[in-house]
This record gives structure tokens, C-alpha cells and sequence, in this order.
């Protein structure tokens, strides 16, 4: 690259928790950042979730290099055996840390595109040697454009959730009945959106960390007002995996979450409908009926609660050359590493530049994005990721290589369908960790299958 180009930032797409390290470890190196953020704030989509409590304690949510850039301001990191809900981890770092960052982040700063100044990606002549062209759509209307020496898309997967179509589509009916609807978990201390759901009957749709916390949040609400249930809805079967590693998982309170589900169907708090892949949904009356691909019907419910993962947006970098896995849509590096159909271990193995490399030169996909369709993500995952590349980008081969994380085992053993939901929100036969639950209680639906849901 050369020195003109060299002197320019790196952009960095999103000021969340892995946009905002990245930041930090190229502050580190001494390289120029600057984060774009479509938010007027720090971590405008964490903020989203801010009722929802981490699975990873502090320790595992504070990045170090962001760490010492905020030691000399007199900040000191929460309790480290303490989980943080979404709102703490917003306000007790990731707002800090973008302040310390300063004018190295703007806000309501929405990238629109990203593309070679004056290539578009059919062209070859001098692609490599030509900078980042950034288009940007400020807060004011006003349109603008960041040349960079490298950009780091840490846009996350937030703005698209997936649907409640069991093909990856939206189910008929999914739009019209939108007002019934939620893709996000519900904040039942919200007086309004627990009006919504209290004495009412909600199916819940998905089989990872988010729905497990749906649940419990249902449960709860339950034993206060009679009435409430809810119906779990399940695209495979139930198995040792179904509910995590519980005691046997390394981060407790992720292991937690899978119990508490468990208990929500033990309990009768819940019905649990596998094997039901919906392809649409019916009104009748005020409620609504999900229809499977068999047609198989269940009883009417009031509210849908769909958390059946999220996708990545690449609109706004369609003219990079990115080298993306067929299925996941993730650095075809990775995706072997992270792929739930094939993967047989509950943890991922820490990673790096090397497998977040495309083929266009020096831009990368990192944090959720980085995983694609990929479920399960987590924050000190990503740390490493923004660490290593923060190396290679400053000419530190040996450090971007270099592993620097061991990752927490789920206490899970094998089996497909492993993964969980990232932890914003966050999977044999056989005995020890992947016995399976003594009771349940299944709903009527397709006969259940073995393995991971």
C-alpha cells in the first residue's frame, strides 16, 4: 500500500462493543480509526436489548486494549463475577469507552456502501493500490464520502432477524399479522409489553439462547398472572443437546438459561411442539393459527415471539470481493469452524486474520457479522478477532497469528444443531453432559427427532 494511502483511517462500520475494540487495539498500534455509527449513541443496538442479562460475566465483556485506554480517566470495570444485562454493559463501558475514543467515532453516520475508489468489483487494474471509498448518509440528509486505507465491518446482524418461515422466508401471513408479532425478547417490566403477553397464550419460535430467555421470562410472569402459556415451537426434535450443557458449561449462566427453559416445560409453564416447520399463518378471530409444511395446525395462539436467529446484511458491501461461504455467509475461512451442521464441539476455536481474510485486500467482516448465519458469537470472540487484525493491518505478522484466547466449554458433546443464539441477546446420545432431560412434556406436533434443536 502506498504511503498516501497508508496515512489514511481505517473505518470501522458500527460503534458496538467489537466496532468500538477494534478502535481501541488500532489506537493501540497507532494507527488512525474512525468509527461510523447509524446511532445517535454507543451501542444503539445493544441498547435495544438493555432488559436482557449477558450470559459472560465482565471480565469476559471488557476488551483489553479498550481497557487501558480508559484506566487513565479514573474508570474502573464492574465486579468480574458479575453477569451485566445489555443496559449496563451500554452504559458502564460501552458509552465510556466511546467518549475516551472521542472524535475517532461519529454518530448517525449510516454507511450506505463501500467500494475501490473508482473500481467497481469487475475491475482488476490497480484495484489493490486504489483506497476504500466510504459512502456515508449523515443524520442531516447530508451525503459524503471517506476514502480509508482499510475498513472493518462491524455492522453486527441486529437489523435482521430471521423469519418465521421454516425455509428462510417469511411465512404466508407473517407481514399482515406483523402487529402480533415480535422478533426481539420481551422486556415484561415494561408495564405496556407486559400487558401484551400477561394471561395470554404465546408461541415462541427458536431453539437458542434468546428463546431459552423468553421463556423464563414467560414462566415467571405465569406464576403471577394464571393464564399465561406459552408454546414453544421447535423446527427439530429434542435431545440431550436441546437445553445446553447446564452445570457441566463452563460460563454458568449461559448453561443457566437452558435449565430455566427446561424448568418453563417441566412446570407446565410451557408446551413444547417439535418437529414443526411453519409455513404460514391463519387469523381466527382475534388469535392466530401457525400452519406447518405438513399441514399440521396448532391450537390458536394471541402474540408470536419469532427468535430464530439473525443474517447479515452485505447491500452496502456488494462491490467488495468478499469470500463468503455458501450456506453461513461466512469468511469461507471460518465457516468450517462455526458451521452447526457439521460442527461436533460446543465452542469455536479462536481465529483470527487468517481466516477473516477475503480476497479484496485489507477490509474484514468481524463480531456477528464475521458469523454469518452462524448462531452462536461471543464478545471475547470477537476481541480476538479485532486484536489480530489490528496486527496485520499495523505489519505485526507475528502477533496476528499468534492465539491469544482459549475459549469456555457449553458443556455440550456432540451432536448436530449445536449452537446456540449469540448472547445479546446468547447444543449424542449418551450420558454425562449430553444426558437427557429426566421430564418434558411435548406438545402435539411431527414426531421428535434425535439431536440438537
Amino acid at each position: 500500500m502506498n504511503a498516501p494511502t497508508e496515512a489514511l483511517p481505517t473505518v470501522v462500520i458500527g460503534a458496538g462493543p467489537i466496532g468500538l475494540a477494534a478502535a481501541a487495539h488500532l489506537a493501540e498500534r497507532g494507527l488512525a480509526p474512525l468509527v461510523l455509527e447509524a446511532g445517535e449513541g454507543a451501542a444503539s443496538a445493544v441498547r435495544e436489548w438493555s432488559h436482557v442479562r449477558l450470559f459472560s460475566t465482565w471480565t469476559e465483556v471488557v476488551d483489553p486494549a479498550a481497557e487501558k485506554l480508559l484506566a487513565p480517566t479514573g474508570w474502573v470495570k464492574p465486579d468480574g463475577n458479575v453477569c451485566p444485562t445489555g443496559g449496563d454493559w451500554a452504559a458502564e463501558y460501552l458509552q465510556p469507552l466511546a467518549d475516551v475514543l472521542g472524535d475517532k467515532v461519529r454518530f448517525g453516520a449510516r454507511v450506505t456502501g463501500v467500494s475501490r475508489l473508482g473500481r467497481d468489483r469487475v475491475v482488476d487494474a490497480d484495484r489493490e493500490q486504489q483506497p476504500f471509498t466510504v459512502h456515508v448518509l449523515n443524520a442531516d440528509g447530508s451525503e459524503e464520502r471517506i476514502t480509508a486505507r482499510a475498513v472493518i465491518d462491524a455492522s453486527g446482524t441486529w437489523s435482521t432477524p430471521g423469519p418465521i418461515g421454516g425455509d428462510g422466508l417469511p411465512a404466508l401471513g407473517e407481514h399482515t399479522a406483523s402487529d402480533r408479532i415480535s422478533y426481539r425478547v420481551p422486556d415484561l417490566k415494561d408495564p405496556a409489553v407486559r400487558a401484551r403477553y400477561a394471561g395470554k397464550r404465546t408461541a415462541v419460535i427458536g431453539s437458542g439462547a434468546s428463546a431459552f430467555t423468553a421463556l423464563a421470562h414467560l414462566a415467571d410472569l405465569a406464576e403471577d398472572v394464571p393464564g399465561t402459556h406459552a408454546v414453544w415451537i421447535l423446527r427439530r426434535g429434542i435431545g440431550g443437546s436441546t437445553f445446553g450443557g447446564g452445570e457441566a458449561d463452563q460460563l454458568p449462566a449461559r448453561g443457566a438459561l437452558g435449565l430455566a427453559a427446561k424448568a418453563a416445560v417441566d412446570n407446565g409453564y410451557a408446551d413444547a411442539v417439535t418437529g414443526f416447520r411453519t409455513t404460514a399463518l391463519e387469523k381466527s378471530g382475534e388469535q392466530l393459527v401457525l400452519v406447518a409444511e405438513d399441514g399440521h395446525r396448532l391450537d390458536p395462539v394471541d402474540e408470536v415471539i419469532v427468535l430464530t436467529g439473525f443474517r447479515p446484511d452485505l447491500s452496502f458491501v456488494s462491490e467488495l470481493r468478499l469470500g463468503l461461504d455458501e450456506r453461513l455467509q461466512a469468511p469461507v475461512e471460518l465457516a468450517p469452524l462455526i458451521d452447526p451442521n457439521v460442527h461436533s464441539c460446543g465452542t469455536v476455536h479462536s481465529h483470527g486474520v487468517g481466516e477473516l481474510s477475503h480476497p479484496e485486500k485489507d477490509v474484514y467482516l468481524v463480531g456477528m457479522k464475521s458469523y454469518g448465519r452462524a448462531p452462536t458469537f461471543l464478545a471475547m470472540t470477537g476481541y480476538e478477532q479485532v486484536r489480530s487484525i489490528a496486527a496485520a493491518l499495523a505489519g505485526d505478522q507475528e502477533a496476528a497469528e499468534r492465539v491469544e484466547l482459549t475459549l469456555p466449554g457449553t458443556g455440550v458433546c456432540g451432536g448436530a444443531g449445536l449452537f446456540d443464539e449469540p448472547e445479546t441477546v446468547q447444543a449424542g446420545d449418551g450420558g454425562g453432559c449430553c444426558a437427557a432431560p429426566s421430564t418434558l412434556q411435548i406438545g402435539v406436533g411431527a414426531p421428535a427427532a434425535s439431536g440438537g434443536c
